[in-house]
């Protein structure tokens, strides 16, 4: 269903509203894809300097998805989160919490890295997704068609 408000149609879903809580949500999913693309090149560091075989091919693969990673949050943050869209307010959701899932179960808890910095990425995470979630949750009632009233 598309409501129709000026000239353009836009989704049900689309709040389209910039708030202050939205503006922070991207703030730091920004700052967490950018702590994941510097992690990309660390991690292509490493692998680059390994001996040619498996371990270096999926070392450079995993340099590849932090990188890929990094740049589907900034991406779905400065073009849906900001504007407290639906589709990015799960998208990021739902991407960085299997990025940095991945991370504190294979690389923190078994303690190959200090929790500082390792939890910065974590930190930023869940302070994303506290403030998109509250911009969410008090944007003003979502605009409705009469078609859809009947």
């Amino acid at each position: 269903m598309l409501v129709t408000g000026t000239n353009t149609a836009k989704p049900w879903n689309d709040q389209s509203v910039l708030t202050k809580l939205s503006v922070a949500g991207t703030v730091c999913y920004v700052l967490w894809g950018c702590l994941h693309l510097f992690a990309a090149y660390a991690v292509y560091r490493v692998g680059s300097a390994l001996d040619p075989g498996m371990v270096r091919g999926r070392v450079l693969q995993d340099s590849w998805n932090l990188l890929f990673f990094g740049l589907t949050g900034i991406t779905v943050a400065v073009t849906l989160n900001i504007r407290n869209n639906a589709w990015g307010y799960w998208i990021n959701l739902g991407v960085l919490a299997l990025a940095d899932t991945g991370l504190i179960l294979f690389v923190l808890i078994p303690g190959y890295m200090p929790l500082w910095p390792g939890l910065a990425g974590p930190v930023l995470w869940v302070a994303g997704w506290v403030l998109t979630t509250l911009a969410y949750r008090r944007a003003p009632p979502r605009a409705t068609s009469i078609a859809s009233r009947a």
